[in-house]
């Protein structure tokens, strides 16, 4: 069974996840901001080389020997366009780097090969799983000798579907991924039909509330990948202020970030 635990580091939390107990990693909280990942990879590994791109909500995903190292110190406010590569995942392919992920409601997903030991982190927002963001991220994986047997995954703390209102043409865009029909209403009642929906009701006409991390999960089983493989943390951004920041409820663009570092297996 997977665990989440909380962490203090100077007074300030973070969460990791024991399906990924193996890596130094972290689902760091509102806490630490505004320190980017060339500070924050201190409190995991002070020497590992730290790799982020400017998110743009899509599928791209881009292997650590195809971008360039973060050597300075960045703030979160500054205009990123310029230097940083725009895509939505990043793969290791050497040992000691790390990999981040900024996110508000979206999705922050840690992946671990527990045979190579090689890392991904992706941004997964709505857009981003409507276009299969973290299957893209495992085939790029599994394209560097990855099996999906020996993957581990961890989605971090997101809004809920308990609380995440969308548009019917949402959530039949994110439905889609998952299974096929033409029709939304035919396509939403199968989703209802599924055992633990991603779809839930919403009382305003035209609305439903979905959930995005169930859907990412569903999408990883499709591809073959057991359900103890993957583990959901049991925190909504929304709902908890204390700790995480939600666009959501705020209307603000500020972000938490999670990252993981590569590994040797000896």
């Amino acid at each position: 069974m997977q665990t989440w635990q909380w962490h203090h580091w100077n007074g300030l939390s973070y969460l990791t996840c024991s399906l990924l107990e193996p890596w130094s990693h972290g689902f760091f909280t509102r806490q630490f901001s505004p320190k980017p990942p060339r500070q924050l990879v201190t409190v995991l590994d002070a020497e590992a080389r730290v790799y982020r791109v400017k998110q743009v909500h899509g599928n791209r995903v881009l292997k650590t020997g195809n971008m360039p190292a973060v050597t300075h110190h960045l703030h979160e406010t500054e205009d990123m366009s310029s230097h940083l590569p725009q895509a939505d995942g990043i793969v290791t392919e050497q040992d000691r780097e790390s990999v981040w992920t900024c996110t508000a409601d979206c999705t922050p997903v840690l992946i671990g090969d527990r045979a190579s030991g090689q890392v991904s982190a992706i941004h997964a927002g709505w857009r981003g799983t409507s276009l299969k963001i973290v299957p893209q991220a495992i085939a790029l994986m599994q394209a560097q000798g990855s099996q999906l047997a020996d993957l581990a995954i961890a989605m971090g703390p997101a809004i809920t579907g308990e609380v995440y209102q969308v548009g019917i043409d949402v959530a039949t865009q994110v439905g889609a991924t998952i299974v096929t029909e033409d029709a939304p209403e035919a396509m939403l009642a199968r989703l209802q039909e599924l055992p633990n929906s991603p779809i839930l009701s919403d009382p305003e006409p035209g609305k439903v509330r979905l959930d995005v991390r169930r859907v990412n999960a569903l999408q990883l089983e499709q591809l073959g990948i057991a359900p103890e493989q993957i583990a959901i943390a049991p925190f909504c951004t929304y709902s908890d202020p204390e700790h995480f920041f939600s666009y959501r409820r705020e209307g603000l663009k500020k972000v938490q970030w999670s990252g993981i570092i590569s590994r040797r297996f000896d």
